[in-house]
C-alpha cells in the first residue's frame, strides 16, 4: 500500500511541477540555464517521499569555478532522486534525443535549456562536442554529464566514454567529479525508511596539461578517482545506518 501510495504522490508531483515549469519557462525566457537550477531543486524533494536521508556535501569545493564539465556516476532511474540538488547554478545536463519523447519530462528537460544530442549517429556527436563548447562560453555554462554513457544497475562504476573530458580539455574548464553512493536495490517503496544515500562534489581536476588525445588517460584518471571515492562513501553510509541500527541508537 505505501508503495503506492508513493507511486501516485510522485506521479502528481511530477506531473504538477513538469506543467507549472513547462508554462513558467514558455512565458519567461525559454531555454534560459538558470531555470535547470531551480527546478532541480524542486525535483531534489523527491527524497523525502521515497524515504531517504540524503546527505549533499562539497559544494564549497567548487567556489569561484564560473564553469565546469561535471561528471557523476550514473546508478539507476532513482538518480533522478539523488542527483538533482547537486547541480550548481547556470548548469545544464547532456543527455540522449530520445528523452525529448517522455511525456512532461521530456518537453521540460528541453525548454529549461538542457542540451539533447543524438548518441546513435557519431558523427553527429563529434560537431555536437564543438557545439557545447561553443555553448560553454558564449552563454557562460557548465555542463552535467554521465560519462558512462548508461545507468550501471549494479555492475559497479562502469568504463567511461570520453566525450565528457574532450570536451574539458577543449572548452579548456576543469572536470569536477561527484559522486553518489551505491543506490542498487537500496531503494524499496513499500518501505518506509531507505536509509542513507551521501552525494559528495570532488575538488576540481585542472585540465590545462591535457591535450584531445590525452582524453582517455583523463577519463581512466577520473575513473579511478571516482570508484576510491564511491567506495569510501559506501563504507560511510554502512557505518552510519549500523549506528543507527545498534540497540545503543534505540536507548538514546
Amino acid at each position: 500500500m505505501l508503495s503506492i501510495i508513493r507511486v501516485v504522490m510522485a506521479a502528481i508531483f511530477i506531473i504538477f511541477t513538469t506543467l507549472f515549469a513547462s508554462l513558467y519557462c514558455c512565458l519567461f525566457k525559454p531555454r534560459n540555464p538558470s531555470h535547470v537550477y531551480v527546478f532541480c531543486r524542486w525535483f531534489n524533494q523527491l527524497h523525502k517521499l521515497v524515504g531517504l536521508e540524503l546527505i549533499h556535501r562539497g559544494k564549497e569545493r567548487v567556489k569561484g569555478v564560473p564553469k565546469a564539465v561535471y561528471i557523476s556516476n550514473h546508478q539507476n532511474i532513482f538518480d533522478f532522486v539523488t542527483s538533482p540538488g547537486m547541480l550548481m547554478p547556470r548548469t545544464v545536463s547532456i543527455g540522449k534525443k530520445s528523452l525529448l519523447w517522455i511525456p512532461f519530462f521530456g518537453q521540460l528537460y528541453w525548454i529549461t535549456g538542457n542540451i539533447l544530442i543524438d548518441r546513435e549517429n557519431k558523427s553527429k556527436a563529434r560537431n555536437t562536442i564543438q557545439q557545447v563548447v561553443e555553448a560553454i562560453h558564449k552563454r557562460d555554462l557548465s555542463v552535467w554529464m554521465y560519462p558512462e554513457g548508461t545507468r550501471s544497475k549494479g555492475r559497479g562504476l562502469l568504463p567511461f566514454k570520453t566525450g565528457a573530458f574532450r570536451m574539458a580539455i577543449e572548452a579548456g574548464v576543469p572536470i569536477v567529479p561527484v559522486c553518489v553512493s551505491s543506490i542498487h536495490q537500496k531503494i524499496d517503496l513499500s518501505r518506509r525508511n531507505n536509509g542513507i544515500v551521501i552525494a559528495e562534489m570532488m575538488d576540481p581536476i585542472d585540465v590545462s596539461g591535457y591535450k584531445i588525445n590525452e582524453a582517455r588517460e583523463l577519463a581512466d584518471k577520473c575513473h579511478e578517482l571516482m570508484a576510491a571515492k564511491i567506495a569510501e562513501l559506501d563504507r560511510e553510509v554502512a557505518e552510519r545506518e549500523q549506528q543507527l541500527s545498534s540497540p545503543q541508537a534505540d536507548v538514546a
